[in-house]
């Protein structure tokens, strides 16, 4: 059973930004749009298992900083290649300053 978990202060990423979450095992990356809103995908690029959190952020979109892949922060589907396979995404709540992640 997935349970929210408090990740960080929307004051902790900029908007167009991205943020690195690691919760247990796991790595993550929070990303805020242009628009305030907010997203938790994994924070692995899916082609070669370099971190996102480097990764430049075009409105809800992000790309990885090695080979230049771009993700939809919202569905996780690749937009651009190299990467082939879609990265998860995670539900994600705002609640008193806080951004909320289902994990």
């Amino acid at each position: 059973m997935a349970d929210w978990v408090d990740a960080i202060a929307t004051t902790d990423v900029d908007a167009e930004d991205v943020i690195r979450f690691d919760h247990g095992s796991r790595t993550f990356v929070i990303v805020r749009d242009h628009e305030d809103n907010y997203y938790c995908t994994d924070g692995m690029c899916t082609h070669e298992d370099v971190h996102l959190e480097d990764g430049l952020v075009v409105e809800a979109t992000i790309e990885c900083p090695k080979h230049s892949s771009i993700f939809d922060c919202a569905s996780g589907e690749v937009e651009t290649p190299p990467a082939c396979e879609n990265l998860c995404t995670y539900p994600v709540k705002v609640e008193g300053g806080r951004v909320f992640v289902e994990i």
